[in-house]
């Protein structure tokens, strides 16, 4: 049986095919070649990948994904079909699944939502479970700067505490819409919050949630 990840692999090479290379995401400047780079010099570029996290490696990011840019947009779409290189880290399943399954979520969601005829995607709900299990492990990393206190809430009411402050305004909604949330798509996600008129109006403009 295939993996989350592999899944969602498979889908986003198709979604970027099929949008073209110069189509809007909802990443802040990026268009489908941009973000078809990312997801390559991610995976096989670990020299460069790291400023993806670390400051002080972001101009070296930049410039091999600027030059991964550059390459045939076919070949981009190709290399994200195939996958890493045979010894990468990424080729071990657990590996992959773990990584992978919320990163390749994300940036589907990233192409598909950026189109004006976007439609709802029903997720599985074993698909489901694991992105809120993942969602639980990163929501006080992708949380840390946020302006307010955060919790995320599912409909069955588990909670994730996301940032400890004041005031707090709690995100209610099914595990997918969370994640894309406290990843920093707060205007794409369909999530309910509840708090403080000023606060969630701070939560929807800050740019600091997410890696």
């Amino acid at each position: 049986m295939s993996t989350h990840a592999k899944r969602e692999r498979l889908l986003l090479a198709d979604l970027l095919e099929a949008a073209g290379p110069d189509a809007p995401t909802l990443c802040d400047g990026w268009r489908t070649r941009d973000l078809a780079a990312h997801v390559v010099v991610r995976e096989r570029r670990a020299d460069a990948a790291g400023g993806i996290l670390i400051k002080q490696l972001a101009a070296r990011l930049e410039r091999v994904q600027a030059e991964f840019a550059a390459k045939p947009y076919e070949e981009l779409i190709q290399l994200i079909r195939t996958g890493p290189p045979r010894f990468s880290p990424f080729n071990l399943k657990q590996v992959d699944e773990a990584s992978n399954a919320v990163e390749f979520y994300v940036h589907t969601e990233d192409v598909r939502r950026a189109q004006p005829d976007w439609t709802p995607r029903e997720l599985d709900p074993v698909f489901s479970d694991a992105l809120w299990s993942r969602l639980e492990r990163l929501a006080r990393v992708v949380g840390r700067k946020a302006p307010v206190g955060l919790v995320l809430r599912r409909p069955d009411g588990q909670t994730a505490v996301a940032h400890r402050g004041t005031p707090v305004v709690t995100a209610t909604g099914e595990p997918s819409e969370l994640l894309l949330f406290a990843f920093g798509r707060q205007e794409a996600a369909d999530v309910d919050l509840d708090g403080e008129k000023d606060a969630i109006a701070r939560l929807h403009e800050t740019k600091q949630l997410g890696l």
